[in-house]
């Protein structure tokens, strides 16, 4: 920032705005305004070519609803680049209560909404797993049936009942994972039970008509 002026305001709260550009920039610039002059007092990070003394435009304070309390926002705003801005104000008073300044903070979204772009290409929906590739990986099963459980009932493995767990060995049970020798081990450590558990579980599950199992 570059001063341009003595002005009081600007010495008194020109601390707080620089704070704010270190805080939120390079993507913010913050705006000191006179109300009086409709002028910028003081500007920090410009994102555009406004400079101190430039017009405001900030319109007549007077109009803005007072159950406000003096701080309005976030408002979208768009520079002429097509970028856009959260912008918060606040109506600054002295001791006497008069409106001295008016602080603007306006922030820049284009980083975020680059990011939040990334972050839905990455979690955007996939294809179904191509099963042939999956059909010997008796482990890659084990966590497939257990997690889609666990996301389509929205419990933690921590909280499955009974029925839970009976569910989800019929579900292995059924594709055949019990086969394969070391399997016990890994499906009670995935439901985070003991072996003879799922050894009690698996025996009660043969015992039991299927139809009472349905997820």
């Amino acid at each position: 920032m570059t001063k341009t002026t003595e002005d009081p305001r600007v010495r008194m709260w020109g601390p707080v705005c620089e704070a704010v550009a270190l805080l939120l920039g390079p993507y913010a610039e913050v705006v000191l305004h006179d109300p009086d002059t409709d002028r910028v007092l003081e500007i920090w990070h410009p994102l555009g070519s406004r400079r101190a003394g430039d017009p405001s435009l900030l319109g007549e304070l007077e109009a803005l609803d007072p159950a406000a309390r003096d701080v309005y926002g976030p408002y979208e705003k768009l520079l002429a680049d097509g970028r856009r801005l959260s912008s918060v104000s606040a109506v600054l008073r002295d001791g006497d209560g008069r409106a001295a300044a008016v602080l603007c903070v306006n922030l820049d979204r284009t980083p975020l909404e680059k990011a939040a772009a990334v972050l839905s290409a990455f979690g955007a929906p996939t294809v179904h797993r191509p099963e042939p590739l999956f059909e010997q990986d008796w482990s890659e099963r084990i966590q497939h049936a257990v997690g889609g459980y666990v996301r389509e009932h929205g419990r933690p493995v921590e909280r499955l009942t009974r029925q839970d767990r009976l569910a989800v060995l019929a579900e292995l049970d059924q594709a055949g994972v019990f086969a394969v020798r070391k399997a016990a081990p890994a499906v009670a450590e995935a439901l985070g039970i003991s072996r003879s558990t799922v050894y009690a579980l698996l025996t009660e599950l043969r015992s039991t008509p299927s139809e009472g199992l349905a997820r």
